[in-house]
């Protein structure tokens, strides 16, 4: 949101409404829009509930950042709705070099690390997908079943543009596709998963510290990994 973006607060009261094609949100009975100019409708009112929020919860100065759900939204609208087979293809592409598949051989303490975090993971996607995802040792890559890899797209696929926006910050953030599926499916509460795809970091941290700049940005995606977890159950349709 740049340009012609307004920087105070010109509105008093949020509403959501019902439209043709979703839910709207309008500041003072004007609906808001995408930055392309189309209409801010969203599948669920619980996402609409969600964007209006943020606008209620805005001071005199219009705070971008506060603003999450809106900004997705809006990438999904303007974006991700016109090119969902290429989106698609890019997240599906780290099941075939996923996070939870690539293990340390020392040392030991962290070996048991990974096991202790991923193999549930492993173990979970195996019976989910009917096929194992293979686990290897060190860093270079070496493919998945390709039966998996189709059973992963299929899955991705079959998502709208909101919850594939939502999906592809999961995917990003934590680096494993095989995370964000679990946190589609309720494998575990989505903090609980972000710390499975920290594990070699805590581990590096715990040996050599910290500093404020490296911290700050991993708040940042831990930040982000939350809140597209929140943006996923409030987009998705159910029943």
């Amino acid at each position: 949101m740049s340009g012609g973006w307004v920087k105070k607060r010109f509105w008093s009261e949020v509403a959501v409404s019902t439209v043709d094609g979703g839910y709207g949100v309008t500041l003072d009975g004007r609906a808001l829009k995408t930055p392309a100019k189309s209409p801010l409708i969203v599948p669920t009112e619980a996402l609409a509930e969600m964007i209006a929020e943020e606008w209620r919860a805005q001071g005199e100065v219009i705070e971008p950042a506060r603003l999450p759900a809106t900004r997705a939204a809006n990438s999904a609208i303007d974006k991700v709705r016109g090119q969902k087979a290429e989106v698609t293809e890019i997240i599906a592409a780290y099941g075939d070099s996923d996070l939870v598949c690539y293990r340390a051989t020392a040392p030991e303490e962290l070996v048991m690390r990974e096991a202790e975090a991923w193999d549930p993971l492993i173990d979970w996607a195996a019976h989910r997908y009917g096929r194992r995802p293979l686990v290897r040792e060190g860093v270079i890559h070496q493919p998945q079943p390709q039966a998996l890899l189709r059973s992963f797209e299929a899955e991705v696929a079959r998502l709208g543009a909101f919850e594939l926006t939502a999906f592809h910050d999961l995917v990003a953030m934590s680096g494993s596709l095989i995370i964000g599926l679990a946190v589609l499916d309720r494998f575990a509460a989505p903090d609980a998963l972000w710390l499975a795809s920290r594990v070699d970091e805590d581990w590096q941290i715990a040996q050599w510290g910290s500093d404020p700049e490296a911290e700050a940005l991993t708040q940042g995606r831990r930040d982000a990994f939350l809140q597209a977890a929140r943006f996923y159950f409030a987009a998705r349709r159910t029943g």
